[in-house]
Formats: C-alpha cells, structure tokens, sequence
C-alpha cells in the first residue's frame, strides 16, 4: 500500500464543496470591501461587496465583524486564484423569494423601508429583495411628489410574484382603501346632521373645499363658508387648515358642510340690531341703476333706494357712490320674513320731508322687482 503525500493527505482532511452548494463559515477578516471566510476547505472563501449587498456606498467593516458566523452560498469553488467565490445576497435573496412567495399565497401585510424613487413608482427591500410599488398603487390618491416616500417605512402586499422574470409587485393602494372604508363605517355610524366636528382642509377649488374629516370627505360649498359674501375659497382656505365644521346633510356617503353655524346668523337679533330709526354704518357691496346694497353685517345686506341717497337729485347711485364706501344710514323698513333692510341716508340730512319717507319702501321693491 502506498504512502499518500502530504498534499493528498492535506486534502482529504478538508470537505468537499460545490459550485451551488450552500455552506456555514467564520469570518477571519474583513475590509471595507471584502470578507474573507474560514469555510472548512483547502481554500478560504471571499465575499466581494457587490455579493454582500445591493448598496455600493455601503462600508462591510461597519455590518461584519470577525468571528461572525455566516451561511454562504458557493458561486465558484476556484476563481482562478485558488480562492472559493461566494455570495452573501444571493442566499438571502432566494430566502427573500421563498419568504415573499408565501406573503403573496397569504395575502399578508408586510412591513419594509422605502429604498429608492423610481419616475413610475417606489421600491422596499424585503430580505434582500426588491420590491416594486407603481405609482398607482402607492397611495389611494394621486401622489405628485414620491420623493416623500424615501426612507420611510411603508406596509403594502404583494399582489403579483414572478421571480423567475424579476418582477415583485407590491400594493399599498388596497391597504389604504380598506382602511378608509373601514374608518368611513364608523364614521357614518356615529355621524348626524347637526353635529360638530373637526376636519382638515384637503383640497380648494373654485366652488368650495374638500374637508377630511377622518377617512371621509365632505364639500364645505362656496355659499356654506361665511354668513357674508365669498367670491374666491382659495383666498379664504388653504390645503392642511384646521377647521371645526358643521353637518349640514348627508346623502348616501356625500356629506354636505358648513361653517354657518346658528348661533352666528346676523339675522337671528335682527329685530334689536336693525330696528327702524337705528342710524347704522356699512359698506356699500354692489350697486344697480336703482339703488345700492350696504352691506351691514356679513350676510346681511340692505337696500339704499336712489331715491334715498341724497335730497338733491341722483339719477344713478355710481354718480355719487362707489363700492366699498363707507355710508351711515337710517333704517326705515325691515322685513324679518323676507330678509330685507330698507336704508335712507336722506332723512340724516337736514330739511328733509317726512312723507317722502312713507312712499319709499314700496317704490324700492317695485324697483327691485
């Protein structure tokens, strides 16, 4: 029987390994872009940093240290230096596939860290795989800005898996849409017209302001923000403002708002604050060829005949009038019912007739009509 050489000897006391195979080692050493592994063999193993991670800022010395234990995957028993190639991320990977592969069979929420902004959506790593969420399905609503997004740590499922082509889809839009049905049957629930309740301004438009009011939006309308005139919401409301709001009505899952509130209608002491015979002060707001609207409180309005103006004569109220002007005035007429003020500002002035007075009401309305 022959005597084996040291060589021979020296190999069969190390194991045998595989291109493929999956393996434990040690680390011996390590740089900021290298491991080097005991794995058991005639030959170290090394791990590159590009077989470690998909981060190439990434520093190894700050993730690895010697004497860690590590399990391996063999990519080349000799890479033509006598060292064993291994990879770190590609084991973690095909774990990451087997892991994502049984999220997508249960439909279960996950839970990673956005990674990076791509023009058409967002990716999350999950055990070292990437995960593709398209825009349309980040949020439950247009997202302009993405970028937000970065670093942040979302939950989404996985609503398509083919690792073979690469592509792991994720979904946050259907967590985002449950979750907002599920807040809006509670919501409706409780919710009854008359009631107060708080709200954040979510979108302004020419015609009112979209309110969230905890998963469900209501429409603030243009003639519901203020008792008094308002012309543009944009000037008036901002997106993110806090507003306390009242239920006008609900239809179905429409909720109508507004910040009209009772206790704040100019005309609910109307009878005290616009008695005939109280000199007043207001704004003039509009003007017509028959007279002009002073505004006396915001959404109370009242009518300045022509005839009223002045004792001498005017034939338009623009002649001697312009809106914004400040006027004091008499009340002469109010009309709780129908919500209308008659002014003079003729019977302030000195000389005037009182039977001009009892004549001018009537020739208002049929000027108005």
């Amino acid at each position: 029987m022959s005597e084996l050489s040291f060589e021979q000897m020296l190999d069969e006391s190390f194991k045998t390994i595989h291109n493929g195979e999956v393996v434990d080692g040690t680390v011996i050493d390590v740089k900021p872009d290298e491991i080097i592994l005991n794995i058991g063999y005639k030959a170290d193993g090394i791990i590159t940093k590009n077989e470690y991670s998909n981060d190439s800022s990434l520093d190894l010395t700050t993730v690895v240290s010697v004497g860690d234990p590590m399990t391996v995957k063999v990519l080349k028993v000799n890479d033509g230096e006598g060292q064993v190639l291994l990879t770190y991320k590609r084991l973690a990977a095909e774990k990451g596939n087997e892991r994502l592969r049984e999220a997508y069979e249960n439909k279960e929420v996950l839970k990673a860290t956005v990674t990076q902004i791509l023009g058409g959506g967002i990716c999350a790593t999950v055990d070292e795989v990437r995960v593709f969420i398209p825009a349309s399905l980040v949020s439950d609503s247009y997202e302009k800005d993405l970028g937000k997004y970065e670093g942040q740590e979302i939950e989404f499922v996985i609503s398509e898996f083919n690792p073979r082509r690469n592509r792991v889809i994720g979904d946050r839009r259907q967590l985002l849409v449950a979750e907002r049905e599920e807040k809006q049957k509670e919501l409706f629930a409780r919710l009854q017209v008359g009631d107060r309740i708080d709200g954040t301004v979510k979108n302004v438009t020419d015609f009112g302001a979209f309110v969230d009011l905890g998963g469900v939006d209501g429409l603030l309308h243009i003639s519901e923000m203020s008792w008094g005139r308002v012309d543009n919401p944009k000037k008036i409301f901002h997106v993110g403002d806090n507003l306390n709001v009242l239920v006008k009505d609900i239809h179905d899952t429409k909720i109508a708002l507004s910040l009209k509130f009772p206790e704040t209608n100019p005309w609910a002491n109307a009878a005290e604050d616009f008695a005939v015979g109280n000199i007043i002060t207001g704004r003039v707001a509009r003007m017509t060829d028959f007279g002009a609207f002073v505004e006396l409180a915001p959404g109370v309005d009242a009518l300045l005949h022509v005839s009223q103006i002045s004792r001498a004569h005017v034939d338009k109220p623009s002649d001697v009038l312009s809106i914004g002007q400040e006027i004091t005035a008499r009340i002469v007429d109010l009309n709780e019912a129908e919500k209308k003020i008659s002014l003079s500002m003729k019977v302030l002035e000195p000389e005037h007739r009182d039977d001009e007075d009892e004549t001018y009401y009537s020739d208002a309305e049929a000027a108005e009509e």
